[in-house]
């Protein structure tokens, strides 16, 4: 048996993407520890998207050991990077079992992409210059008010009986439909 890393609470070989979550998000790291992580790795993701926003219509492949080296960063970081923008991707990778030596391309939809960000909260990524070159300003702002506005919750209006009833009848509620529901 090939071991490849650390293996989980049953003795099995961790596909990276498990080790990548559970070094991410460990509790028992304290919180200056992943304060400190997670400022690292939104610099290092930040600096990714850069590149890749200059080349938006280019697909970038490799191994995830070949794009790590390409951006500069540990293989954590970069299966962090594939975890992050695989929703956005035309051909989502296999990241559930990805390994070091594991084909994945970064080939994405410039909309979707956005739309995450602005989803994410991700001001430092959706507020890059490079979309600048993608999108006018009145399309991100469409983008970023789509996105928005599709996670608003709208609640109806309440129906009180003396009001209208909102079937045209010209009757109160509670004498038309109101009464139907009782």
């Amino acid at each position: 048996m090939h071991f490849r890393g650390p293996r989980n609470k049953d003795g099995v070989d961790m596909a990276l993407l498990e080790q990548w979550r559970e070094k991410a998000y460990n509790e028992e790291l304290g919180k200056d520890q992943l304060q400190r992580l997670w400022g690292d790795y939104f610099q290092e993701e930040k600096e990714i998207y850069a590149q890749l926003l200059k080349s938006p219509d280019e697909v970038v492949k490799g191994t995830v050991k070949d794009l790590a080296e390409k951006y500069g960063v540990s293989i954590m970081t970069m299966t962090g990077f594939l975890d992050g923008i695989n929703d956005s991707l035309k051909e989502p990778n296999p990241i559930e079992e990805m390994e070091e030596d594991t084909e994945v391309n970064l080939g994405f939809e410039k909309a979707l992409l956005y739309k995450n960000m602005v989803a994410a909260e991700a001001d430092w990524l959706y507020n890059l210059e490079e979309w600048n070159d993608i999108f006018d300003e009145g399309t991100r702002k469409a983008l970023y008010k789509e996105q928005k506005s599709s996670t608003t919750i709208v609640k109806e209006a309440k129906i009180y009986p003396n009001d209208p009833c909102p079937c045209g009848s010209g009757k109160k509620y509670k004498k038309c439909c109101g009464r139907k529901q009782a």
